[in-house]
């Protein structure tokens, strides 16, 4: 009913098994960046948002357009280096989430291959084993219609196919033996009358 066998192999098993570590291992370690970047995008917009308050206080508290001016100028070196600080902060995270994953991949590489390579193996042979055993099959199957004409019902030559096909070499076949041994009859009656 199924295409595949109900059992499972165990190097099917193990290769999944193995699969399945390496990717749960790369997702933990995918998942810890993305946190990562997240906490460092709340802690910017924090950051912005408290300068952004505190400029705006000092906009609302200046009495004159210089020290509106300056509260503006004053606030926009802080907001730069900490801009600057955050693509710091960035890069670094993605180093690290590439030494990381470079890590899981280098942890689980070897035992992938080493259970990729077994199933190969085990597949190969099971195909090679098939394709045998369908060999043999066809094999038989054409012996057993070779020569349809050669064999009677239990599967011995008639007598008559066995002195026909010694005279010529060749077996003759059913039908064309029923009508020479016809016309035979046919010749003696002939005679006979």
């Amino acid at each position: 009913m199924y295409p595949f066998p109900q059992a499972i192999s165990p190097a099917v098993r193990t290769h999944v098994d193995a699969q399945t570590a390496f990717l749960n291992d790369m997702s933990k370690s995918l998942f810890r960046s993305f946190q990562q970047m997240c906490d460092l995008n709340i802690q910017l917009v924090q950051t912005l948002m408290e300068e952004t308050t505190l400029a705006s206080k000092q906009v609302l508290s200046a009495d004159r357009q210089t020290e509106i001016l300056s509260a503006a100028t004053s606030r926009a070196q802080p907001t730069s280096d900490k801009l600057r600080a955050y693509q710091q902060h960035i890069t670094r995270l993605a180093a690290d989430a590439q030494v990381e994953l470079s890590r899981v991949t280098e942890q689980h590489v070897q035992n992938t291959t080493r259970t990729a390579r077994a199933l190969a193996d085990e597949v190969a042979r099971d195909a090679t084993e098939q394709t045998e055993r369908g060999l043999r099959a066809q094999q038989e199957t054409v012996r057993q219609f070779a020569d349809p004409f050669a064999r009677h019902g239990d599967g011995a030559a008639s007598p008559s196919q066995a002195s026909a096909g010694s005279q010529t070499g060749q077996p003759i076949p059913a039908g064309a033996q029923a009508g020479a041994q016809a016309g035979q009859r046919g010749e003696r009656s002939a005679t006979t009358h």
